[in-house]
């Protein structure tokens, strides 16, 4: 086991149950790992029988895409960055359970109908409303500045609704109950679920996994475009890179199913998007040769790493759901679930401010404060110049590590080849609860 800067007990006690949990197995962890579900953030494991999905995690092909633009950021001056913030959080559905506010048909969909597994084909519809949105949590849109001076786009979010039921579906199967069966064990220590490759249940992960990972990529291309739109530009370079996976790979000359959660591959020459906090730069960095890299299993970190949980950060809070009108682009309406009961096969209520159907959305109501100040840290952010929409208490910088720091832990094995700053950060607001971020 290979472990990268420092980690409570906690978190290495999860990679080494995962390890363990196949003879021979090995594993890397990342500078930027913390605890996750079952397998650490920042985690990497290679199996040679079997592929995990709570390795691979809920957010299936979670990941990045940052493309340059032709533009320079010079050209560009405060207001001009206000507009564009106020017109990607009026373009892009951020927070749980939004639908695109710009309907999308992609290639994509033809895959999910012909998924080997029946119950993935099901999702097709939710597959549909989700596309292009980007959810809530660590998720966001950026603009960043180059050393350059050009101005680049940057996304980070992975297979949202779609990808969290593919997952919850297989960790079912896995334990013998109905795939769309609720209250499975979600205990951050839960044991690894093991799925052995050469049964039909790990081919058909496999392949839906594969499918999500598609539907992910296709996600983030969607935004991109809509974001260039706005900028009226087009791109003149591209990264990108998913950390949410489980890849057929050759290490040490033999095969394996290499796993990885929040770590992203940096193979010899392989380019990657990493971002830093709301605050932070975010960089373009490719992976070299060596035997440190080796090590590695060819893998580094996937961003800046918590060091504080969400609830520490922002404090207690409670969920509650609220009716959200689904004209999103003209109406703001919420209302109290209380005010609109009906039975379950009624139709959804109507808006009583501008007459569009109603749709039930769950909310976070903060119960307790936490020890990070986001109104200072709004404060602070505007002073560096950095336009900010949304974002919370459990986003702001002080939760993270610096990037610089553990990009350190990993020199041996990636160059930076870019630095960006960050100009636009464009979050879900502090008061959504995501059940598929990062």
């Amino acid at each position: 086991m290979k472990i990268y800067g420092r980690h409570d007990e906690r978190t290495i006690d999860q990679l080494r149950r995962c390890i363990a949990a196949e003879p021979g197995a090995t594993g890397v962890l990342c500078a930027d790992g913390h605890l996750g579900y079952s397998m650490p953030i920042g985690g990497v494991v290679a199996y040679r029988e079997h592929v995990s999905p709570s390795g691979v995690g809920f957010d299936i092909a979670c990941g990045n895409l940052a493309v340059q633009t032709a533009i320079a950021a010079a050209d560009l001056t405060e207001r001009d960055f206000s507009r564009l913030a106020d017109e990607i959080q009026r373009r892009v559905s951020f927070g749980v359970g939004r639908h695109n506010k710009e309907p999308i048909d992609h290639p994509v969909f033809g895959r999910i109908a012909k998924s080997p597994a029946v119950f993935q084909r099901s999702l097709l519809g939710l597959a549909r409303d989700q596309l292009g949105t980007v959810g809530s949590g660590n998720h966001y849109v950026d603009l960043l500045e180059d050393t350059g001076g050009r101005l680049w786009v940057g996304v980070h979010f992975g297979s949202r609704g779609f990808g969290h039921r593919t997952a919850t579906a297989f960790l079912n199967l896995a334990r013998g109950r109905e795939w769309n069966a609720r209250g499975a064990d979600d205990s951050m220590d839960a044991p690894p679920t093991l799925l052995p490759i050469a049964q039909p249940t790990g081919q058909d992960y496999i392949e839906a996994m594969a499918i999500a990972g598609d539907y992910a990529y296709a996600g983030r291309e969607a935004v991109v475009a809509t974001i260039l739109n706005i900028l009226q530009t087009e791109a003149a370079d591209s990264v990108h890179n998913h950390h949410n996976f489980a890849w057929r790979e050759r290490h040490r000359g033999e095969e394996y199913w290499v796993v990885r959660k929040g770590a992203t591959p940096a193979f010899p020459g392989q380019r990657g998007f990493v971002g830093g906090s709301m605050a932070d730069d975010s960089v373009i960095l490719r992976g070299v040769e060596g035997s440190d890299s080796a090590a590695a299993l060819y893998s580094t970190v996937h961003g800046a790493g918590r060091v504080m949980s969400r609830r520490q950060a922002a404090g207690k809070a409670r969920y509650v759901k609220k009716w959200c009108c689904r004209n999103y682009r003209h109406c703001n309406f919420q209302g109290e679930r209380e005010r609109f009961e009906q039975s379950s096969d009624a139709p959804a209520p109507l808006c009583p401010k501008c007459g569009h159907t109603l749709e039930l959305r769950r909310w976070m109501e903060r119960v307790s404060a936490g020890f990070v100040n986001f109104t200072a840290v709004k404060r602070d952010i505007a002073g560096r110049g950095i336009v900010l929409r949304g974002g919370g208490a459990d986003e702001a910088p002080q939760v993270y590590r610096r990037l610089r720091d553990v990009l350190a832990c990993h020199e041996r094995t990636i160059k930076v080849e870019e630095i960006l700053t960050p100009r636009v950060v464009v979050m879900a607001g502090s008061d959504v609860d995501d059940p598929y971020q990062d």
